[in-house]
C-alpha cells in the first residue's frame, strides 16, 4: 500500500469524523441524537470509503470529483440508497408521489448534515451565508417536495439573518416543519419536464 493511499485513508477518516461531530451536535439540539450518532455509518463500507480515498483532495467532496472525472460517482449511488437524510433517497419517477414530503426525523438530520458539509468544506472561509448560498444553487438541480424546498429554504434563511445558535434549536425547527410541511395545505404535482404545479 503505498503512502499516499494511507495519508489519504487517514485525511479523509479524519475530515468524515469533524463531519460527524458536527452532524451529532447538531442532531442533538434538535431533538435526535441517534440520527445523529448513525449519520453517514455507510461512509466507511469498502464501496463508499475506496472510492472516497481515491479521490481525496480536502477541499471538494470526493463524489463531486469523481462525477467530474468519470461522470458519475459509485460511493454516490450507494450512499444515496442507504442514507434516508439525502433527498434523493425519497425520489421514486416511477411513483405516484415522485418526491414525498420527507419525515421530520429525516430532514432534520439533513439540515444538521447540509451545514456540517459546509462548515467542514469551507473552513475559515464559512460564514452564515454559506449554506444558504449553496442552497439556491443546489435546489435547482435536485428533485424535492416544494414544501421541504420552502422549509429548507426559510431555515438557511434564518441561519443566514440570525446564526446557527438562534435557529438550530428544537423548538424553531419543529415549528417551521409544522408551518412549511404540515399545515400548509397546497398540493403540488410533479411535472415531467422538471416543475412542480400546484393542484386545485
Amino acid at each position: 500500500m503505498s503512502k499516499n493511499i494511507i495519508k489519504n485513508t487517514l485525511k479523509h477518516i479524519k475530515l468524515v469524523s469533524k463531519h460527524k461531530w458536527l452532524v451529532f451536535r447538531f442532531s442533538c439540539r434538535l431533538g435526535i441524537p441517534f440520527r445523529g450518532l448513525m449519520h453517514d455509518m455507510s461512509k466507511f463500507s469498502w464501496e463508499e470509503l475506496s472510492e472516497s480515498v481515491k479521490y481525496y483532495d480536502g477541499k471538494i467532496s470526493p463524489i463531486e470529483k469523481s462525477r467530474k472525472i468519470n461522470g458519475y460517482s459509485k460511493a454516490w449511488l450507494h450512499h444515496k440508497g442507504r442514507n434516508k437524510h439525502h433527498d434523493w433517497y425519497w425520489v421514486d419517477l416511477t411513483a405516484p408521489e415522485v418526491a414525498p414530503i420527507i419525515p421530520y426525523k429525516y430532514v432534520a438530520e439533513m439540515i444538521c448534515d447540509k451545514l456540517s458539509a459546509s462548515i467542514t468544506y469551507n473552513g475559515k472561509n464559512w460564514t452564515n451565508g454559506s449554506q444558504y448560498d449553496y442552497w439556491q444553487k443546489e435546489k435547482k438541480r435536485i428533485i424535492i417536495h416544494p414544501k421541504i424546498e420552502n422549509f429548507l429554504t426559510e431555515v438557511f434563511t434564518q441561519v443566514k439573518d440570525y446564526g446557527i445558535d438562534k435557529t438550530i434549536t428544537k423548538q424553531n425547527i419543529k415549528s417551521l416543519y409544522q408551518k412549511y410541511c404540515i399545515q400548509d395545505k397546497t398540493k403540488y404535482q410533479y411535472e415531467f419536464h422538471g416543475e412542480w404545479k400546484k393542484v386545485d
